[in-house]
């Protein structure tokens, strides 16, 4: 179980997306980072709170998490509440079903070697339900088309398509930090024909290593990301615009411009970092050299700097107002809203460009709104 999957369910959207790269990170090694570790101490707690709810053995993992606070804790209880309510409506049409938490789930019939680990897997006659917690924050992950999902739901019907009658799966994100459960249903037939057809053929490429690289947004997890070739010209496309002033350019080529815009910045912060620390470990770049950044001076013992200060006479602290949040916690949220009425606004948010799938309303643009007085 230790080990990961060349082809596994959490990788597949990049390596159906670009098959070759499955082979080519084999190559470099997954440094991990602390988002990695609070997700996956933000699982630890929700399969813990789940079985709890559920009635099952279970030891708290809280004392071992590294990344345990208030808002984890939140989260994996509105979590376990979730899926009990799906639990609840599995029942309601069938008498016992079977509720699975991080299960390893086998879809090497359409994958060589593809496993992966279920958060939850409810089973039922007639729905197969499949329930991913995400504790990122960063992008908001949908069900719909999700491949993900998808293999584990292959992988439990490998499981319990004999024994109970399944004819149609639902696939749910739940996302606490984005306020995004996203759910998703599809007829088992539907799903089968995808693996049949698509899944397979590309499985096949990417085992061998083989196939047509591609870049877009899925090479954010990819760990050649800083050295592909593919996604340098992808992003290298841009320089043919020459950083001519932005008033000189078409609106279609804006628009062009702005569906990578954000990806290219990514792209070049991957390559400075990269080589950052190449050249930490003694590679030479021509034109370039390593120096010590700006840094600003900090107290060694806070505690220690305090007690000096008050016995030469003086006050070491500053009074501060407690900000919104903290003051909520304090008074509570209905004291909070009752005896701070009308002294606490909501200001309109800076004005921002993002796509057309972004779920926020649309702004009226008329430019006299931000004029200044």
């Amino acid at each position: 179980m230790g080990r990961h999957a060349l082809l596994s369910a959490s990788s597949s959207h990049r390596w159906l997306a670009c098959p070759p790269s499955a082979r080519l990170c084999e190559n470099y090694e997954d440094t991990g980072s602390e988002y990695a570790q609070q997700g996956t101490d933000a699982h630890s707690l929700c399969e813990h709170k789940l079985k709890l709810s559920l009635g099952m053995g279970t030891e708290d993992p809280t004392e071992g998490l590294s990344f345990y606070d208030e808002e984890m804790e939140e989260c994996a209880c509105s979590y376990a509440e979730y899926v009990l309510s799906l639990v609840e409506e599995a029942r309601q049409s069938c008498k016992d079903p079977v509720v699975l938490i991080e299960q390893r789930l086998d879809f090497s019939r359409y994958v060589e070697e593809g496993f992966g680990t279920g958060d939850c897997v409810i089973i039922a006659d007639g729905t197969l339900y499949i329930i991913d917690y995400k504790h990122g924050k960063g992008v908001e992950v949908p069900a719909e088309g999700n491949p993900q999902m998808m293999l584990y739901a292959l992988g439990a019907l490998e499981l319990f398509d004999g024994i109970y009658d399944i004819d149609a799966v639902r696939m749910a994100i739940y996302q606490p930090r984005r306020e995004n459960v996203s759910v998703y249903a599809m007829a088992k037939a539907d799903l089968i024909q995808w693996a049949e057809g698509e899944l397979t053929e590309k499985a096949k490429l990417a085992y061998a290593g083989e196939g047509e690289f591609c870049a877009g947004e899925h090479c954010r997890f990819c760990k050649a990301k800083a050295v592909c070739r593919k996604r340098a010209e992808y992003n290298l496309e841009l320089a043919k615009y020459d950083f001519e002033m932005p008033a000189t350019l078409e609106d279609d080529e804006i628009a062009a411009i702005l569906v990578k815009a954000d990806e290219l910045a990514a792209w070049a912060a991957d390559v400075k970092e990269f080589a950052l620390q190449q050249a930490l470990s003694g590679v030479k770049y021509a034109g370039f050299k390593v120096v010590a950044g700006r840094s600003n001076r900090k107290y060694t013992d806070e505690d220690a700097v305090a007690d000096t200060v008050k016995k030469a006479g003086f006050d070491p602290y500053e009074p501060k107002l407690l900000g919104i949040t903290a003051m909520e916690k304090l008074l509570g949220k209905k004291k909070f809203a009752e005896i701070l009425k009308g002294l606490v606004e909501k200001p309109q948010g800076k004005p921002a460009l993002v796509p057309e799938s972004d779920k926020r309303p649309e702004m009226d643009t008329a430019q006299e709104d931000f004029k200044e007085d």
